[in-house]
């Protein structure tokens, strides 16, 4: 065979390759409304740059070459923003991007540049599982197991899965171990089809309630962020990236703060009610101290009475974790401990400073909680946050009582522990607090009881413990957003360049 011939039989085979499932299936497909794996890719990476690598690839098992081009996945390395990311994206048109010996090499192959070259890698999820008849029997099992890394995650670098259509198998894996997870409402991620779920169970279970994603987005807390589209869902992941730096060696990206950063801050405190009882929404007063009044929320559906989200000050990226007293008075529950667990998590990984902004009544007690197992989620929080090598700036906003002051970053669990002058700070609320050590309720005595409450609620102020610095500061709250940026600069570690110690890079993805 000649060179030219050789070179035509490259170009058939190409052109074959990327025609993915063939023009029928990608009729249906955009018929459906649904993009092709090969439109996403476009659509996500900047224009020109992606590189595939495992073009030719197919399946291993004889017969089954021409019908699988790529084996159902396509990886390779593109840019994003200008910056280098990795890519697994599932083509359901081949074999339901099932999961096979081929496809999983590329996998691996994708994973292992992630981790040992500093490179973010994004999933493009959507697939039926593992691969029929190819994993049934002995000879198929035995395929498996030959690689005890394929599920460890020690976060050298970003991954983040996005959930474009129904995900089984390790479109639900590479979910569940992903830092960031992006779902498109009308998406399912369940270990199993309905299908398999019912001859399995007896269960016959609409998709949309064995994981749609309200079950994930407001139940599980699996999922961070969802979108309406196709594209909303890859433009929230880029978004991600962009606070996030390439690897756990490097800073995230420093960018210019907008025109008007700010600009609000004297007017921050008319945002807080007077009185404590009263409800007020916590992400009004991150939008004034935050530069552009901008920040990216991670799981807002879940857990709702806190807020974990990622904003810049002065152009560096930060963790917020806030109490928000909009939703169930700001009481942290079961659900809020892992919420922000997994937070501090994701911060320390990535160099990213982290704020607290705190006004909680403290922990949601009670047999709900006991059944979810909040003492050892409360823990599991208070063990990662004594392991969190990154900048810790913490502000008392309003009341802050019991176990939840020290969860909420009281002392040296902070690089900077400061309160506003309204800040409220003991072990109990101020009427619980009266009728254990008085004996007394407001209808027994409400001379007597009034008389109390105004002693204790004194008591709670925070100027004693400034006085014993137990406090680092107490500030002015329209002086917050200077302050805080003044704290990130002095609390930036100039032995290491800013970069942590890591010390929960193996912490569990999911729990």
């Amino acid at each position: 065979m000649s060179h030219v011939e050789k070179i035509e039989l490259f170009e058939k085979k190409k052109k074959h390759q990327l025609g993915m499932g063939g023009a029928k299936k990608l009729e249906a497909r955009k018929a459906a409304g649904k993009l092709n794996v090969r439109e996403r890719i476009e659509y996500f990476f900047d224009p020109g740059s992606f590189q595939e690598l495992g073009l030719f690839t197919h399946s291993e098992w004889p017969g089954t070459f021409e019908q699988t081009p790529t084996d159902g996945k396509i990886t390779g390395t593109g840019l994003v923003r200008g910056r280098p990311v990795l890519t697994v994206a599932n083509d359901m048109t081949v074999m339901g991007a099932s999961s096979a010996n081929t496809n999983m090499k590329k996998i691996d192959y994708a994973k292992n540049i992630s981790c040992e070259k500093g490179l973010p890698l994004v999933f493009l999820g959507e697939s039926a599982g593992s691969r029929m008849p190819d994993s049934m029997g002995a000879l198929g099992m035995g395929h498996g197991g030959q690689n005890p890394a394929q599920y460890r995650r020690l976060r050298e670098a970003p991954w983040v899965s996005v959930l474009l259509g129904p995900c089984y198998g390790s479109s639900s894996w590479y979910t569940a171990m992903s830092d960031i997870s992006v779902m498109q409402k009308g998406a399912i991620l369940a270990v199993s089809s309905p299908k398999v779920t019912q001859i399995a169970t007896g269960e016959n279970t609409p998709p949309e309630e064995l994981g749609g994603w309200r079950v994930h987005a407001e139940i599980t807390g699996l999922v961070d962020a969802v979108g309406d589209t196709e594209e909303k869902c890859m433009d929230i992941t880029k978004q991600f990236l962009s606070y996030l730096p390439s690897n756990a060696l490097q800073l995230p990206p420093k960018v210019d703060v907008p025109e008007g950063s700010g600009k609000d801050m004297h007017h921050i405190l008319e945002l807080l009610p007077e009185q404590s009882s009263k409800t007020y929404n916590m992400k009004k007063i991150i939008r004034v101290i935050v530069d552009g009044g901008e920040f990216l929320e991670l799981k807002p559906f879940y857990a709702r009475p806190c807020i974990t989200a990622l904003a810049r000050l002065d152009g560096n990226s930060i963790g917020v974790i806030a109490n928000n007293p909009y939703y169930g008075a700001g009481a942290l529950t079961a659900d809020c401990c892992d919420k922000i667990t997994s937070f501090l998590v994701l911060c320390d990984s990535y160099n990213i400073p982290i704020l607290m902004l705190v006004d909680t009544p403290g922990f949601m007690i009670g047999k709900d909680g006991e059944h979810k197992k909040v003492t050892g989620k409360i823990i599991n929080w208070m063990n990662a946050l004594s392991l969190v090598t990154v900048p810790i700036l913490t502000v008392i906003i309003g009341k802050t009582y019991g176990q939840a002051y020290l969860n909420m970053g009281a002392g040296k669990y902070s690089s900077v522990f400061v309160a506003w002058p309204t800040a409220q700070i003991s072990f109990m609320g101020l009427e619980p607090g009266i009728n254990v050590v008085f004996n007394i309720k407001k209808g027994d005595d409400p001379e007597r009881y009034e008389e109390l409450l105004g002693q204790m609620g004194k008591d709670t102020e925070p100027w004693d413990g400034a006085g014993i610095f137990g406090l680092t500061d107490i500030i002015h709250p329209a002086e917050t957003r200077e302050f805080l940026i003044g704290m990130l600069n002095l609390h930036y570690n100039r032995l290491t360049g800013g970069i942590g110690r890591h010390l929960l890079h193996n912490w569990p993805t999911s729990y």
